[in-house]
């Protein structure tokens, strides 16, 4: 029996485990949890009530994409024998190497994820879920994360125009993680695309890989996506 992961299909962590575990050839069976709704039996698997958590059949649970992520660098892609000639690592390269590609996780997953994805999260879905009815999106909330959207965009592409793949010279799951978040933020149609063409070039590279097409075609419901979000040539 597969492990189960408990996600939502915006979470941008949850995509970027899924991206890593698709990249690596790793089966999974998707649990989806509303994220605004706090469920006990949720909190009870992560009292922190965060996504993603990985659930194995011998009782392992994993919570949260950092932890998930470094078991599956440390202890699944090392015993993965069954891609030819294995699997590259997820966490590539020297010391020097491997404590930049977690910096860049922290940056998209920490600072990328609360100054932009996460706000629009709550402004543009969670609040249309509310019990006592949907509240319309704050213009002033909206202002100041697409201006933190600039700033990140900026830099990603500084990242993208400097080096091969965003962490470095390899594919990282630094990659997975920018990639997650940008492509939660792109469902929502936030992306300026033409305004950051080396942003774009990089996330082309990334929407093209194999692991990329089961998150482009996931929709949740209320929200549509733009008609360019599932598009390898937008």
């Amino acid at each position: 029996m597969p492990p189960r992961l408990t996600q939502y299909r915006l979470c941008p962590r949850s995509r970027s485990i899924r991206l890593a575990l698709a990249e690596y050839g790793v089966e999974v069976q998707l649990l989806d949890e509303n994220p605004w709704e706090w469920r006990q039996s949720f909190l009870a698997k992560n009292p922190a009530g965060e996504m993603p958590v990985l659930e194995f059949e011998n009782g392992l649970t994993l919570c949260g994409a950092y932890s998930i992520s470094e078991f599956v660098a440390e202890e699944v892609l090392p015993s993965a024998t069954t891609i030819a000639p294995g699997p590259p690592p997820l966490i590539p390269g020297n010391r020097e190497d491997r404590a930049e590609i977690r910096r860049l996780i922290d940056w998209y997953h920490g600072k990328f994820d609360r100054e932009v994805t996460r706000e629009l999260l709550i402004e543009k879905v969670y609040s249309s879920m509310r019990p006592s009815g949907p509240v319309a999106p704050d213009p002033g909330i909206l202002r100041a994360v697409r201006a933190n959207l600039k700033y990140h965009l900026s830099y990603t592409g500084y990242l993208a125009d400097t080096r091969r793949w965003i962490g470095g010279d390899e594919l990282s799951f630094a990659d997975f993680a920018a990639a997650a978040q940008i492509s939660t933020v792109d469902y929502l149609g936030e992306i300026p695309w033409n305004d950051y063409p080396t942003v774009k070039v990089w996330y082309q590279r990334m929407k093209s890989r194999p692991s990329f097409r089961a998150l482009l075609g996931d929709r949740v419901p209320g929200t549509a996506p733009p008609l360019a979000y599932s598009d390898l040539d937008f």
